[in-house]
């Protein structure tokens, strides 16, 4: 049996932007053809200019053999993430969690959200939110068997899509 590519996660530094935004772009690009043109030029739009951003107080990313294969970023709160104190989240959001296609199917994005949790954990938090929709049935799928669970009180409508919030209970966490 071949050896499986190891993972390294790490905190991103200015030298990864290109390769962080390059990953952004390539995975969710799946979703423009699922949105109308309006709704996915600002969502493409926001995705990008996340990347610059100040407002993560983490930008994690994955690499495999030196290459970036994935990226998310951690929010300290509602506020931060999307510019909504009324959302009442006053615990880390991990947002903008994203694998490259061709990296799919390797454990990144669980490698991703275990090292999101892990940082949560070290600030102290109870909880780490979340917020995705139906279109993204995979990972829905994914949060829901890490123990993620949903949160209604914390959706957010957006237009049409309905941004549904889940949560996680850091101290019982079987990611950990």
């Amino acid at each position: 049996m071949a050896d499986a590519q190891e993972i390294h996660i790490r905190e991103a530094n200015e030298g990864d932007r290109e390769a962080i935004r390059k990953v952004l772009e390539d995975a969710y690009g799946q979703y423009q053809e699922v949105l109308p043109p309006e709704g996915w030029d600002q969502y493409k739009e926001n995705i990008i200019a996340s990347v610059d951003s100040s407002k993560p107080i983490a930008r994690i990313i994955a690499l495999i053999d030196d290459e970036v294969v994935g990226s998310s970023q951690l929010f300290q709160s509602s506020e931060a993430a999307y510019g909504a104190p009324e959302l009442e989240i006053e615990s880390p959001i991990l947002r903008l969690l994203a694998v490259s296609p061709s990296a799919r199917g390797k454990g990144i994005a669980t490698a991703l959200i275990k090292e999101n949790v892990r940082r949560a954990a070290e600030l102290g938090a109870a909880t780490l939110h979340l917020h995705t929709s139906d279109m993204m049935e995979s990972a829905v799928k994914l949060y829901e068997r890490l123990g993620f669970e949903r949160a209604y009180d914390k959706d957010i409508q957006k237009g049409e899509i309905l941004v549904k919030s889940y949560r996680l209970q850091i101290q019982t966490a079987a990611i950990l």
